[in-house]
Parts: structure tokens; sequence; C-alpha cells
């Protein structure tokens, strides 16, 4: 579509970020992000219903925020993607009814996005087109998933692994409060170790064959190291340090895997957990000895926000997929299928 081609407005409420972002032709414009976090971390986690109300406090002042940092005005928004799920309901809800106000107020056409695929299009902001094929590996607070992505607009995305029960990030949160280290508990995790030895204790890597995740037994096996202690002062930076060494480990040696038994080139490495330093270090020593381009989102797109689910947006727009229908609604535990959560109209819109 080239310099036709909208300007697209994302909005993302999924859980406790409330973002806007501005994309066209595959480049951001202007973005912005607020977060409920602290109102959260006196919770060790979030709770759904101050989310909420965060999202509806928030909304309008980060899409404004979103336009100025652009030095756009609302008139020059041409489409509008927003998060419909998966993710909490109440908060997806905030989102969706937003985009919606905006996308009918200015008669643009709207999309529903998939969350996931948010994480993955974010990458695209920073280095451009994604490879067809490409290795996703996304790591967050409720997923882990290593997939196969073809065209992220057009294609059937498919899952060579998944969570089976906690999360990477999850496993980071639960062992951080056992450790006694504040929410959120990815960061303090990372900050700890710093000063610890990653070969201190020889935690478990969960699912040696296999491509799925599970980080439950980890995080038990950390627990367990920590009552141990009782009576004692807990050395939590070797904790800290050898339990990121043991997430890092097994991500990253899956990933690696992955590739080369799949003939891909370029693994990306998207979500929150591909912030933390050992991760991000430990996947480029082993793409480089791989042999494998690796690409992993700035700090500030690997959170959650609004301008990567207005890449996806922009993607779909410039497949030439159809909008969402008019009473679309959110789909809290939305697997991901497809980029948009109407792949039928994805692809009848884009004649494939």
């Amino acid at each position: 579509m080239g310099v036709g081609s909208p300007i697209v407005l994302g909005i993302e409420s999924s859980c406790d970020e409330t973002g806007a972002g501005l994309v066209r032709d595959g480049r951001l414009l202007g973005h912005a992000v607020a977060s409920s976090m602290d109102e959260h971390a006196r919770y060790g986690g979030v709770v759904p219903e101050i989310a909420s109300r965060a999202h509806l406090h928030s909304l309008r002042a980060v899409v404004r925020q979103a336009l100025d940092d652009g030095g756009l005005d609302l008139g020059d928004i041409g489409a509008v993607a927003v998060t419909t799920g998966p993710g909490l309901s109440g908060a997806l809800q905030v989102g969706l009814a937003g985009a919606k106000g905006i996308a009918y107020a200015l008669g643009v056409p709207l999309y529903g996005v998939h969350h996931l695929a948010g994480h993955v299009a974010a990458d695209t902001l920073e280095h451009g087109p994604l490879p067809d094929p490409c290795m996703v590996l996304i790591v967050s607070g409720g997923h882990t998933s290593l997939l196969l992505v073809r065209d992220l607009a057009r294609d059937p995305i498919l899952h060579l692994g998944d969570t089976l029960d906690d999360a990477a990030g999850e496993c980071f949160d639960k062992v951080a409060r056992v450790f006694g280290l504040p929410y959120p508990g990815g960061p303090a995790v990372d900050r700890a170790a710093r000063d610890g030895d990653p070969r201190a204790v020889s935690f478990p890597r969960p699912l040696p064959g296999s491509y799925d995740f599970s980080f439950s037994g980890l995080k038990t096996a950390a627990a367990r190291w920590a009552e141990s202690h009782a009576g004692r002062e807990l050395p939590v930076a070797d904790g800290a340090a050898s339990l990121q060494e043991a997430i890092a480990d097994v991500l990253t040696r899956k990933a690696v895997a992955a590739c080369a038994e799949h003939g891909v080139n370029t693994l990306v490495v998207v979500g929150g957990v591909a912030a933390n330093s050992r991760v991000r270090s430990l996947a480029e020593e082993r793409c480089r000895a791989a042999g494998i381009e690796l690409r992993v989102p700035p700090l500030r797109l690997c959170t959650d926000n609004g301008a990567m689910i207005a890449a996806v947006g922009d993607l779909l727009v410039r497949a030439g997929a159809r909008p969402a229908p008019l009473d679309v609604s959110i789909d809290p535990s939305a697997p991901l299928e497809y980029a948009a959560l109407h792949p039928g109209d994805v692809l009848a819109g884009a004649g494939r």
C-alpha cells in the first residue's frame, strides 16, 4: 500500500499496562504506556479489579499522549487495532470499548488482535519485517511458547512447544516472593542475581527432551531450597543467579535446538522475560555458536504496550484483511492460531 497506508492506532489493556501506539508501514510513529504495577505490588500479583479501574482511568490520557508523541491528531488515525484476548476479562473489556468508541466515532475499521501476536510483531518495529520462516520464543508472565512463524498476518502459527503449567515469568514472580524479593519478580531476581553464583545451586532443567515448557517443578525446587535454610540467612543472590541460569538455559537450549531441527536461521525472542539480562546474553552466545541470527526487541517493546498491537494492525491492513465484525467481543483465553482473532476474515480478505 506504500505511502497510502493508514496510520493504525493500537490499544493494549490485557493486564496491568494501558498502552497506545501508532504505526504506519511498519514504522512506529508514537506510543505511550501507563502501568498500574505499583498498585498491585502490595498484593504480590495483579488484582483484576484494580487493573480494570486503572485502564478506565488511563486509556484516554494514554491515547492522547501517544498522539502527542507522534505529533498527530485523532483525525489522522485511519484504523484501530485492539487486544481482544487473551488477558483479564474486565481489563480487555475496557480496551475494546475504548477502541470501538474511537473507531466508530472516526468511521475507520477496527481489528481484533491476539495479544501474543503483538509481542511477535513488536520486533518488526525495531528490526523490520520478520523473515519467512522464523522461530519465535515468547516468554512472559503467563506464557512460554516456541513458535514457527511464516507470514504473521496471513498464515497459521505453528506451535512447537507451550507452557504446561507455570510460565517462566510466573516462576520468577513466585520464587521471588519466597526469596523475600519484591514484585514484579523478574526484574528483582535479575538485580539480585548480579551478585550471585549461577552454579551455586543445581536447580533442575525441566522437560529436557521436549519443546514444551514446565516451570512448576523448578519453582518447587527453589522453594524447598529456601526452606532448607530455615533459621539461617538465605543466600538470596546465589539462589537468584541459579534460578535465572536454569530458566535461561532451558529457554535458549530448546529455542536453538528447534531452529536447527527446522532449518530456521532466525530466532526472535519476545515478551516481558526477553528483558532478562541472562536470557538475552545466553541467547546471544548460543545463537552465535550455532550461526543463527538473534532478534530481540528493545526493552521498552518487550513488556506489554500499544505499539505492538498497532504493528499487528498495520500488518493486517497491508495484507488486505477484513476488519472485525461490529459485534466483536473479547476472548480471555484465546489460543494463538492467527494474529487476528477472526482468521476467516483475514484469509478471505487477503484472497488466500
